[in-house]
């Protein structure tokens, strides 16, 4: 009879640990159903001196909105942009990565590279809008998703080089060697080593690109000026103005804006969980 489950079985499985994560994945997750209810909840609700978190009465008024100022199509411009920078970002910055960890290079030259992404960071992006004008002008990529995917690269590039230079340390340099004296080119060793045992390296890497790329508002405000072109978060500031701010429509929108990114953190969580607690070791 071992294998018949006992009565309390069920109660022994509500841990003090899992009762944490249980309440901590609430908190998480109470700004999502709120932002849910919200862009539901009629105009009028809006100025009740209480706080619902289920609206009273249901409206879709704010979704139906959206849809006339074409949505979707800002939707798909944050993601073109967003899969573009992160892209181009990965495909130069694990090459930079890898050079930095295997060929002789000057001493500390990764943390130069961590003091260049927190000045990048830390600028204001002003500071850099006119030379990044000249250059896209010069290009002919002003008001272009593309020419924001190559602006994107000033601060995304550098952080994709400096996390990847910890991944690819990571990677045991015998596997490396083993391969080469079996006569195994740069190329097939990347293709079969390094690149899978640090995937979920690139995938931890991948995520930050997208959320860094997905939330840009600035250089997306300066260089964008076709409303069809407009990303979300561009989008999202013509919503507040100073005679009316649409909550309704900021809350449909902020829900909607966010699913991507869980969508995509959930189809990778395995690989970013073994990213994050330095799963190549």
């Amino acid at each position: 009879m071992s294998g018949e489950a006992m009565p309390g079985d069920a109660g022994r499985g509500l841990t003090p640990r899992a009762l944490t994560a249980y309440a901590v994945t609430a908190l998480v997750l109470l700004p999502v159903f709120w932002m849910a209810g919200t862009s539901v909840k009629p105009p009028i609700e809006f100025v009740s001196s209480s706080v619902d978190l289920i609206p009273n009465a249901v409206t879709l008024e704010h979704y139906r909105a959206l849809m006339e100022d074409d949505i979707f199509g800002k939707v798909v411009n944050s993601l073109i942009v967003a899969f573009g920078t992160t892209a181009l970002a990965l495909l130069a910055g694990f090459p930079a990565a890898y050079a930095l960890a295997r060929l002789e290079m000057p001493r500390r030259l990764d943390v130069a590279f961590l003091v260049f992404v927190l000045l990048i960071k830390l600028a204001p992006p002003i500071v850099l809008a006119i030379p990044l004008y000249q250059v896209l002008r010069s290009l002919g990529l002003l008001d272009t998703l593309a020419g924001l995917v190559l602006v994107y690269q000033v601060y995304a590039l550098p952080f994709a080089i400096w996390m990847l230079l910890g991944f690819v340390r990571d990677v045991p340099q015998s596997y490396e060697e083993a391969a080469r004296i079996d006569g195994a080119s740069l190329i097939q060793r990347l293709a079969t080593i390094v690149v899978p045992v640090m995937a979920p390296g690139l995938a931890a890497t991948a995520v930050f690109l997208m959320i860094l790329s997905w939330n840009e508002f600035a250089y997306a405000l300066l260089f964008i000026q076709t409303p069809s072109k407009f990303t979300l978060p561009t989008y999202i500031a013509t919503l507040i103005t100073e005679d009316e701010t649409f909550w309704g429509r900021l809350a449909a929108i902020g829900f909607l804006a966010s699913l991507p990114i869980l969508a995509m953190v959930g189809l990778v969580q395995k690989w970013l969980t073994m990213g994050f607690a330095g799963g190549l070791k």
